[in-house]
């Protein structure tokens, strides 16, 4: 992996350089206009219409300049990209999550958006959101749209554990009580915390954990609240208050839970309702929204999907332009219509969508409001930081070692604050 690794920074360093020594393209090359390619993740069929139609507002706006899409399915996209990249194949823009353009931006391998992308229209985007596409000092993406979690719950467990189904979760403290009373009530979960992906992370900033000092080259973890923090999910498994499969299977096994009412309360973007339509139409109907639980941080988290330009890219201008379009308020006012995600322009959320309920509205109606409601107060609470995936699998399984039994929740926090120094001096 780690010859992999290296002859892939290699060839990017090399196919830098070439790009360096090219010279840019006019905006209409002598044969006509000039042709960007588009990928996205996993949109298409389902958003073929929109994006189809947001590319031909963006061509009769610029005739020249022509958008080819390429759709790439979700679980392919960082080893086609990486192999684009490192082919000099790489498409003018391409849509990634933070954590994995960061892996690009590392190799220098993105366009800087502070130098192509003016105060007055950087200023359009949340603060916070647009600083989570940042790595040492540059802001390698455009942020496209986003999902502020919110706490989903089914009222039928509630008042069958004779809680009050207007009243519920704030705080993590209040959810492990609310856990306790529903096991012994109906013999039910409560909730299921998916360690994948980074909830983890995220569960520790807002319980007040530092990750991180502040140049990022030393863990800042092993602290009190870092120790509480892992004894709030040891104390969890090991009193059998959450299920057991939280150690081998992510976010996905707690949707399928929370639709198959074996679990209470869904942590999760409102779009996730959408599945919940489709397979059980009674759990959507009992189905009330809150705001997302957090800890004594009082912080909220935000995810975020961005839009990034490769440097190898002949039309670095107009693919920053395309990015600029399509992330626009209308266009992503009018995105957001169609699936139950929110802007990263700030002045979208005017929009009396997601303010005001429709007649009759329904469980994810009520979703999208209280999801728009509390953007403004929430950001992405993990950065991007270099080795990511090695620092978040280090830690992960500190914490499995602990819920287990193999080490006290004080041992696993000093492993893993161990394993990150190692891994954060490289």
């Amino acid at each position: 992996m780690k010859r992999y690794s290296l002859l892939l920074s290699l060839m990017l360093v090399m196919t830098l350089l070439i790009s360096a020594c090219s010279s840019e393209s006019d905006t209409e090359t002598k044969d006509g206009p000039v042709e960007i390619e588009f990928w996205t993740m996993q949109l298409s069929p389902t958003f073929d219409d929109y994006i189809n139609g947001v590319i031909a507002d963006f061509e009769e706006q610029n005739p020249n300049i022509k958008v080819k899409w390429v759709d790439i399915p979700w679980a392919d996209m960082e080893k086609k990209i990486l192999a684009a990249v490192a082919s000099e194949t790489a498409p003018d823009v391409a849509n990634l999550n933070p954590q994995f353009a960061s892996k690009l931006a590392e190799l220098d391998a993105l366009v800087d958006m502070d130098k192509m992308v003016d105060e007055e229209t950087k200023n359009k985007y949340f603060e916070g959101v647009w600083n989570s596409n940042t790595f040492d000092g540059k802001t390698f993406g455009i942020p496209w749209y986003l999902s502020s979690q919110v706490t989903m719950y089914n009222t039928d467990i509630f008042k069958a554990a004779g809680l009050d189904p207007e009243n519920p979760p704030k705080t993590f403290d209040e959810l492990k009580e609310v856990a306790k009373t529903i096991k012994e009530e109906t013999g039910k979960y409560a909730f299921y915390p998916p360690l994948d992906a980074s909830h983890l992370l995220e569960t520790l900033v807002m319980m007040d954990v530092k990750l991180t000092n502040e140049d990022m080259t030393k863990a800042a973890f092993n602290t009190p609240e870092g120790v509480e923090a892992f004894k709030f999910f040891v104390d969890l498994y090991q009193n059998d208050l959450i299920p057991r499969e939280v150690l081998t299977e992510g976010h996905g096994k707690a949707i399928d839970m929370y639709q198959a009412g074996q679990i209470a309360i869904l942590a999760s973007g409102p779009q996730f309702l959408e599945k919940v339509k489709e397979n059980a139409p009674d759990i959507l109907e009992a189905t009330k929204s809150s705001e997302q639980i957090t800890g004594s941080s009082g912080k909220k988290n935000t995810s975020a999907m961005n839009l990034v330009v490769p440097e190898q890219s002949k039309y670095k201008e107009e693919a920053v332009k395309f990015s600029l379009f399509i992330t626009n308020a209308e266009n992503q006012v009018e995105f957001d219509k169609i699936v139950p995600i929110l802007p990263s322009i700030e002045s979208a959320l005017d929009d009396p969508y997601f303010k005001e309920l429709p007649e009759n509205p329904t469980p994810i109606d009520e979703a999208r409001i209280v999801s728009a409601s509390q953007l403004k107060e929430s950001e992405v609470l993990v950065p991007p930081m270099e080795n990511y995936e090695d620092l978040k699998t280090s830690i992960n399984q500190a914490l499995h070692a602990a819920m287990l039994g193999k080490m006290s929740p004080e041992e696993a926090v000093e492993q893993a604050e161990g394993k990150w120094n190692e891994i954060l001096s490289k």
